[in-house]
């Protein structure tokens, strides 16, 4: 809740916090000439020998009056530089026919029904439907539209029984992510009594006759010392129609806090298999024999490889990166646990082999080569049948299918078409379109996709996709140095970043502008060795590349530094802390959004303990020296002038708390030469009721990309 200011400015600064449509009139009529002053409270500590200062320590109390008053002037201050911008109410007008273009989602089966999100026109939330039968009518199932006015509460998953008679989902509010675990009945709407909390991102797996589900869920407050309620996530088992709270628990007591189990069960029902993320290299794997009724026996241990499996007729297939990273597929029989018995049945190949599932009887898998999509289709002794033809250039976001049928389903985008998705019919081979999203306001053909590479610091190359109109007005696209440019990528947690259809990048390619995206070191686009090159001590590969990137473009007169800008969020936001602080001089602007700045603590906030596999601890003496050696809050020095800089955070993250968006801000609004520029500002935007930016109501993002592109195309000088 944002504390009340006095007078005008704290109604406009509270109204923009809860609600960032306030008219340009009003807010520059009330605005600071100036963002509010941090106060200096410096807070010294020692690391391993080494004293640093934090002068903004206390802004990392959110719900202090202090804090509460500073980000209300903040917002206030941010929405007065902005708000009043030529040409806003035009880029909003856009961005609202833009963002109307639907979403769609792959269907889930469940016996004779299909489940299915769809998103169209200004609904909030995507809405759940179901099909009786592939071709039948559809039917609102829930609609999370109707459970806030406002369209803040999510639904963030959901899995259908065996049969489809019932449905699991849970919902959300305010970008929380923590769900509420609800189940329905398919046929009549009607919500069970069945209501679990504290289930996010839950992993489901029902039994075949309906009668309950193995799950996994975090503790209450209460349950764990203060703090651990975000980790301790565990597996359960609940009957349907008893009480949650005595649901016995399955798997997770005694493991790691961080540990992150995740249930399936085998086609027949007699195996449970529990996969059990540790970190982000790391991957165990447990069998439990439901008909014997014994307890979960490790399939995998102690290696430090990634693996994945599912259990069909009694045969385990594992994908997994052992002695092979870019992926491989193994056979071994269910019950026997001898490593020595694993037979290879697909080998490693050029590509990057992401997943595989036995569906129909087939293994279906998806690799990735250059970072864009490719399927194949194996038989379960690894003999390839045949490859799945994709439209262009793309990725496939999902995929669905059951042991049992005939059918396999997969959506497919790109950076110039919204989401298709196709029906595979493993009988007749033949592909068909099953639904897909319109964007007439948009045309693919005047766009141009092409895929470039370039070298990094130390020689690797690094590929980039590059999408611009091919004229602008009535002149052909010329590389003259001067194009508006932005670059995004996200270098991190063996994470992609393929060609997708991005809604709002279309209004600054409409004016002229380049779209870029980065495939940095740290992702997973060739494998685990690229990522493995991006992450803990090797973290400045990631930064080197993303310089590189931006050095290619303006080589290659695309753009130029004083036209270049750069976005990315959560990981990506440190990439662009690290790019603030490392190369200053080689961007215009800077959005930077949900970022990680302070990587000496990140870890003690949230869910942030999760990803010390990933970027190491500060409390590690050789991994402090990494961390301080590039953390952005650490390395602001004064008098530098910085690019323009709008920091994105919300007040409801359970990902990367907003203190970092916080502290940074304040930090380089006191050292920057800019830091009090009207020209070239550094702005702070807190958002209320939002999280991390999953489930975000339409409307909120909306307004979200006007004060983006309103802020962008000020700096880089792009007429409306």
């Amino acid at each position: 809740m944002i504390w009340m200011l006095a007078g005008l400015v704290a109604m406009v600064a509270a109204a923009y916090a809860a609600d960032n449509s306030q008219s340009a009139a009003s807010s520059a009529s009330v605005a600071p000439g100036a963002p509010p002053k941090a106060e200096r409270q410096p807070v010294a500590e020692d690391f391993h020998g080494t004293k640093v200062v934090d002068d903004y320590r206390w802004l990392e109390d959110a719900s202090s009056p202090a804090t509460e008053k500073w980000v209300a002037e903040e917002n206030a201050y941010t929405q007065a530089m902005l708000g009043a911008r030529p040409g806003r109410d035009e880029i909003h007008k856009r961005l609202t026919e833009l963002l109307s273009i639907g979403t769609l989602g792959v269907p889930e089966v469940g016996g004779k029904f299909y489940f299915y999100l769809r998103r169209e026109g200004m609904q909030n939330q995507p809405v759940l439907y179901v099909r009786e039968g592939v071709n039948g009518k559809d039917r609102v199932l829930v609609d999370a539209n109707q459970l806030a006015a406002d369209g803040t509460i999510a639904l963030d998953w959901f899995v259908p029984s065996y049969n489809g008679e019932y449905l699991a989902y849970g919902t959300s509010p305010s970008g929380s992510e923590m769900s509420t675990l609800h189940v329905i009945e398919t046929k009549t709407g009607k919500l069970l009594p069945d209501t679990i909390e504290r289930t996010r991102a839950a992993s489901i797996a029902w039994l075949h006759d309906n009668s309950g589900f193995y799950y996994t869920r975090y503790p209450n407050k209460g349950d764990v010392p203060e703090g651990q309620e975000m980790y301790n996530r565990h597996v359960f088992f609940h009957l349907l129609g008893t009480d949650p709270v005595t649901d016995d628990k399955i798997f997770g007591e005694g493991r790691d806090a961080e540990d992150w189990p995740n249930v399936d069960l085998s086609n027949d029902g007699h195996w449970l298999l529990i996969s059990v993320g540790e970190g982000w290299t790391k991957t165990e794997l447990y069998l439990m024999d439901l008909k014997a009724g014994t307890p979960p026996t490790a399939l995998t241990s102690g290696k430090n490889f990634l693996y994945g499996a599912t259990v069909y007729k009694d045969k385990v297939y594992i994908l997994t990166n052992e002695d092979a990273p870019r992926y491989h597929v193994f056979v071994t029989d269910a019950g026997n646990y001898d490593r020595a018995n694993w037979k290879e049945v697909i080998p490693q190949t050029d590509a990057v082999l992401q997943g595989t599932s036995v569906w129909g009887g087939k293994i279906f898998a998806q690799y990735e080569h250059n970072a864009s999509s490719q399927l194949s289709l194996f038989d379960l002794d690894g003999k390839k049948i045949s490859d799945l033809a994709l439209p262009s250039i793309g990725t496939v976001f999902a995929s669905s299918g059951k042991w049992n049928r005939d059918e396999i389903f997969y959506g497919f985008q790109s950076f110039t078409s919204p989401t298709w998705v196709y029906r595979y019919d493993l009988n007749t081979g033949k592909t068909s379109e099953w639904e897909k999203v319109d964007a007439p306001s948009i045309d693919p053909a005047v766009y141009n996709v092409e895929q470039e590479w370039f070298q990094s610091k130390d020689g690797t190359r690094v590929p980039m996709f590059v999408v611009h109109k091919k004229s602008i007005g009535a002149s052909a696209f010329k590389k003259d140095g001067k194009n508006p440019a932005l670059l995004t990528a996200y270098g991190g947690f063996n994470v992609s970043l393929t060609p997708a259809f991005n809604r709002a990048a279309y209004l600054w390619m409409e004016h002229g502008g380049i779209y870029a995206v980065a495939n940095l070191r740290g992702g997973a686009e060739f494998g685990e060795d690229w990522h493995r090159a991006g992450m803990l001590g090797k973290k400045q590969n990631v930064f080197d590349d993303m310089i590189a990137a931006a050095e290619h473009l303006i080589a290659e007169k695309y753009t130029d530094s004083a036209h270049l800008a750069i976005q990315g969020g959560s990981n990506g936001g440190l990439l662009m802390g690290a790019m603030i602080t490392q190369r200053p001089d080689l961007f215009r602007a800077v959005v930077c959004q949900v970022p990680l700045l302070d990587m000496l603590h990140y870890q003690n906030f949230q869910i942030a303990k999760l990803w010390v596999a990933e970027y190491g601890s500060a409390e590690n003496p050789d991994q402090f020296q990494w961390l301080y050696a590039y953390s952005p809050y650490h390395h602001v020095k004064a008098g530098v002038e910085y690019p323009a800089i709008l920091f994105m955070t919300a007040d409801t993250d359970t990902r990367v708390d907003p203190m970092h968006a916080k502290k940074m801000a304040a930090e380089m609004q006191a050292e920057a030469k800019n830091g009090a520029s009207k020209t070239r500002p550094i702005l702070l935007r807190v958002e209320s009721k939002a999280g991390h930016g999953q489930g975000k109501p339409v409307t909120k993002q909306i307004e979200d990309y006007t004060d983006i592109y309103s802020f962008l195309f000020w700096q880089l000088g792009v007429k409306e």
